[in-house]
């Protein structure tokens, strides 16, 4: 594979990877206030192929955050116990809000890599055919 491609290849896992990782916070977000809602997490991996490392990037399984959930006080909610209490969620906003400005950070930095090659692909192919 030639070294263009392989950057063409590689900025695309980025971007499919940052993609991933921003639903996982929109949904996070979205939920913010249901109860017993557990913030949910993806890591990311490495893809191998063959043994080998591709340098190409993947989201890992998805996981939920096993962090405490807030008690909110609402004798009213159906949900409350004899105290008055229910389980919230762990979600806090600015976390949330946080990871998705990184996110679309390196989205768009390996979108900039991406049109890059592409550009200079494009580039050879005009030379090669003079």
């Amino acid at each position: 594979m030639s070294n263009l491609m392989k950057t063409l290849a590689l900025s695309a896992s980025g971007m499919q990877a940052q993609a991933s990782r921003l639903r996982h916070v929109s949904e996070n977000i979205a939920n913010a206030d249901t109860p017993g809602y557990h913030r949910k997490t993806a890591s990311f991996e490495e893809v191998v192929v063959g043994g080998e490392r591709t340098g190409e990037v993947r989201t890992g399984p998805v996981e939920l955050d096993r962090s405490e959930l807030t008690q909110v006080y609402d004798p009213g909610h159906p949900l409350a116990d004899e105290n008055g209490h229910y389980d919230g969620s762990n979600v806090d906003l600015v976390i949330e809000i946080a990871d998705a400005r990184e996110a679309q950070r390196s989205y768009e930095a390996n979108l900039k890599m991406f049109d890059q090659a592409r550009q200079m692909s494009s580039s050879l192919l005009d030379l090669l055919r003079r």
